[in-house]
């Protein structure tokens, strides 16, 4: 029995050993749980501090790297393409009344086939005209005719001359039919003391002196309808001497007429160097220098200022 009991006592010390042991691994085993952390007040201002400069630099860094609006720029007004100049067009009653006029010309370059100028200025207005050319004998047969001229030229430029009975004829045409009057004049010296100058003493302009050889010519009214309707016309500053000498005269105001003093070879308007000249309320121009010292292509578009000027003026006064 005693052999028994100390068995027994060796066994449950054994048991009790192991259980021990057992226990001891299973406590070894058994994850340690992890403490509650322990608020830090101090730390966690800081953290704060930090936060909140961290998001003022990264502001910053997003508005430095985004370009900065710019003010808008005014913007500057354009100026419209320039136009070209456009003629003005005749109302259709006035160009009716053109094409039908009745035009008289007498025109001396015939003979030395240096051009007809003032027929090719009719002619580009698709005018209807009767043209006696040098022959002064028909041109005086057609004045004397019963047929009312709405417009006379004489574009005397050749040496051949226009003088005497020829003005008398044209004046009574000028005041009595109201007819518009053109006329290209060299020898005012020779002829001012003549029956044209019924003609000047109405216009308002007098002769003044004589020049030899072309020189430029100035536009001295430049915004006047005559260089401008239907075409723009620069002055002649730019000549090409055909005549050697008595190329023609300079005028100036006198009488008792409504003259214009239109262009002289002063570049300032003068009383004592003018060649062109408008009067009779528009119904007349007169021209003291040579169409030949110029050039066409300048001196055809004034033609036809001259003619649609005349024109337009004598209409307006007759029915």
């Amino acid at each position: 029995m005693c052999c028994q009991t100390k068995t027994r006592v060796l066994a449950l010390f054994v048991v009790l050993t192991l259980l021990v042991l057992a226990l001891a691994c299973s406590i070894v085993s058994i994850p340690t749980q992890p403490s509650a952390p322990v608020f830090d007040a101090t730390k966690a201002s800081l953290e704060l501090q930090a936060t909140a400069m961290s998001l003022q630099l990264t502001q910053a860094a997003l508005n430095n790297a985004q370009p900065q609006p710019q003010p808008p720029i005014a913007a500057q007004p354009t100026q419209p393409p320039s136009l070209p100049t456009i003629a003005p067009t005749p109302t259709p009653d006035l160009q009716a009344r053109m094409k039908a006029a009745k035009i008289l010309v007498y025109e001396n370059t015939d003979e030395r086939g240096i051009g007809m100028w003032v027929e090719e200025a009719l002619r580009g207005m698709g005018l209807q005209y009767t043209q006696t050319g040098s022959y002064s004998g028909h041109f005086m047969e057609y004045l004397n005719s019963g047929i009312k001229y709405d417009l006379i030229i004489v574009d005397a430029e050749d040496k051949d001359r226009i003088v005497g009975e020829f003005w008398d004829v044209i004046h009574d045409r000028l005041v009595r039919d109201k007819a518009a009057l053109i006329i290209e004049v060299w020898d005012l010296d020779r002829q001012a003391n003549g029956p044209i100058s019924k003609i000047l003493t109405g216009c308002g302009i007098r002769y003044q002196k004589d020049y030899q050889v072309a020189d430029s010519i100035y536009w001295w009214v430049p915004d006047h309808p005559v260089f401008n309707e239907p075409n723009t016309v620069l002055p002649l500053l730019h000549y090409s001497r055909f005549w050697a000498n008595q190329t023609g005269d300079q005028i100036r105001l006198g009488g008792s007429g409504d003259a214009v003093l239109l262009a002289g070879l002063a570049a300032k308007p003068s009383n004592q160097e003018a060649v062109l000249a408008t009067c009779y309320e528009g119904r007349v121009i007169i021209q003291t220098f040579s169409d030949h010292d110029y050039h066409r292509e300048d001196v055809v578009p004034l033609w036809q200022n001259y003619i649609y000027y005349t024109l337009k003026n004598h209409f307006a006064v007759t029915p």
